[in-house]
């Protein structure tokens, strides 16, 4: 009886979920015949009024994404015994399901990142149809900054509750449903639909990492981590710079947010490939839904009790920190690396091309030298993931924020013309573009594989958070014309860059090789308080 109740509910949860996966997909529709309406005119809808089809539309997304959360709940908190439970996939071979796992995750990291790189692509044709200055256009990237740090604190929580699973697949309904940012017709209204699309992308990473890290072998964890994560960034940028290319000239800059339909549909369609966490199950008690988890990944089922944890004989010898203080230090570092590359990557980056203009460089001249620089994105990736794996986790960390930090210092020595040889921007250009894409490719792999099962996606969040927070505040100054002089500003952010890089030196875990089994002793208190 037992078990046909579960079924039962199960049932019924995975027609709440379908249900409102369509019912937010219908409500978009309901969107594009005013966006069509706009095709005589380059698609500018600015003033138009909003039909009654807009209004209903809005209403089914509001009722499809809440029937979609209740679709994803967990439909019980346990089932099954803990015997012969399903040992964790430490040790075992990387079969066919974990490739399908990275390939998806992958997919999911390029729509996602596409999101909020699209951004740079709208602007300017906003900007002209709703007559805005620069500073005022910036409310936009700022409204999704704050949408995506939310967004980061939010998601990792309700990861740790119900699931990394339901968080992904709610996240990819709510990007279909902010799409119809593609047919609003006020600036303001596009501000409030770019902060939900934020809040939608703004835990999507944190979640695809932590599911990962717990299925994973360990000895492909960190390699999987750092290039899925690689592959999410450098995918996003170029699926947005391409579709940009392709579409705007014919469907004007709102054809970019529609594109949100199809990519969050592709996620929903891909949802049966995506696996809940067996270590997240077997926290919550249903051990059932683990031992079938494992078994799609080719683990042994074997006698003893759930996810036996290595001796601590052994957890002593991998290092495991056994004070809330080295956790403590541990969320502390993490957080101040992750605000420094998000200063360098949403502040510094964006507002070099206008200081080299200002030294009375052309416009194509500065576009071209920052193209340039890009280039060196794609194998710091792979040479990162290399790092990462064979070498050493905390070191490999440590090189990021080193050179990320020697690149501000190059930045803030170039305006002060103390070094001869830096007046040529190539130089400080390329640090900061190889240190922060190696930072970004480290730092939310190293989270993971820092903190125990129960709050690791409320810590992954927590670090991905403080990136979006540093890009806030850095938007923030766009839009209140107060951008500071690129030297003082990389003086700046040079310090927390420095104090994350003693930190970590400090007290910073080696975890490659680490398993993972060692974080569940209750030996490591996590600094993020569980409520």
């Amino acid at each position: 009886m037992k078990h046909e109740i579960f079924a039962l509910s199960e049932r019924r949860s995975t027609r709440a979920f379908w249900l409102g996966s369509v019912l937010v997909s219908i409500g978009v529709l309901l969107h594009l015949p005013m966006f069509w309406m706009g095709r005589n005119t380059g698609f500018m809808l600015a003033g138009m009024p909003m039909d009654p089809s807009m209004r209903w539309g809005m209403a089914l997304i509001v009722l499809g994404i809440l029937a979609t959360g209740y679709g994803l709940l967990p439909a019980s908190r346990a089932n099954g015994t803990a015997n012969d439970v399903v040992s964790l996939l430490e040790d075992a071979p990387l079969s066919s399901a974990h490739w399908t796992l990275m390939a998806v995750l992958s997919v999911a990291l390029v729509i996602d990142v596409m999101k909020p790189a699209s951004l740079g692509f709208v602007t300017p044709g906003m900007r002209v149809e709703y007559g805005l200055n620069a500073a005022t256009v910036a409310l936009l990237p700022l409204s999704a900054l704050i949408g995506t740090a939310v967004g980061s604190f939010a998601w990792g929580t309700l990861a740790d509750r119900y699931g990394r699973r339901g968080s992904i697949l709610l996240s990819s309904v709510m990007f279909v449903g902010t799409s119809i940012c593609g047919a609003m017709p006020s600036f303001g209204w596009n501000v409030a639909m770019c902060f939900l699309m934020g809040a939608a992308a703004g835990g999507m990473l944190p979640i695809a990492y932590a599911l990962l890290a717990e299925i994973m072998p360990t000895k492909h964890r960190g390699w999987s981590l750092v290039l899925v994560g690689g592959i999410g960034t450098m995918g996003g940028y170029y699926a947005a710079s391409e579709s940009s290319a392709l579409l705007q000239p014919f469907f004007g800059w709102r054809i970019m947010w529609f594109l949100n339909l199809p990519t969050g549909l592709i996620l929903i369609a891909l949802s049966p490939l995506i696996p809940e966490s067996a270590r997240f199950l077997q926290h919550m008690g249903r051990f059932d839904e683990a031992r079938a988890t494992l078994a799609r990944f080719g683990a042994v089922i074997r006698p003893g009790p759930a996810d036996e944890a290595p001796a601590k004989a052994d957890a002593h010898e991998t290092g495991v920190e056994t004070t809330r203080h080295g956790s403590l230090g541990t969320t502390i570092a993490l957080a101040l690396a992750a605000l420094a590359w998000g200063f360098v990557n949403f502040g510094i980056l964006l507002w070099l091309p206008g200081s080299l203009v200002a030294e009375g460089r052309s416009v194509g001249l500065a576009s071209a030298l920052i193209a340039r620089s890009t280039l060196i994105a794609a194998p710091t990736v792979l040479v990162t993931a290399f790092m990462y794996t064979t070498w050493s986790t905390k070191y490999s960390l440590l090189t990021a924020i080193g050179i990320t930090t020697l690149g501000l210092l190059a930045v803030l020595l170039r305006s002060l013309g103390a070094v001869g040889f830096l007046d040529d921007p190539v130089v400080p250009l390329s640090l900061l573009i190889v240190g922060s894409t190696a930072l970004i490719s480290i730092l939310l792999p190293y989270a993971t594989e820092n903190y125990p099962v129960r709050v690791r996606g409320r810590a992954t969040g927590w670090v991905a958070g403080w990136s979006k927070i540093a890009g806030m505040l850095a938007q923030g100054f766009s839009a209140l014309a107060l951008v500071p002089a690129l030297g003082l500003a990389a003086a700046v952010v040079a310090v927390p860059a420095l104090v994350s890089l003693v930190l970590v030196a400090l007290i910073g875990r080696e975890t490659r090789g680490r398993d993972l089994r060692d974080l569940e002793l209750g030996t490591v208190e996590p600094a993020i308080r569980e409520s």
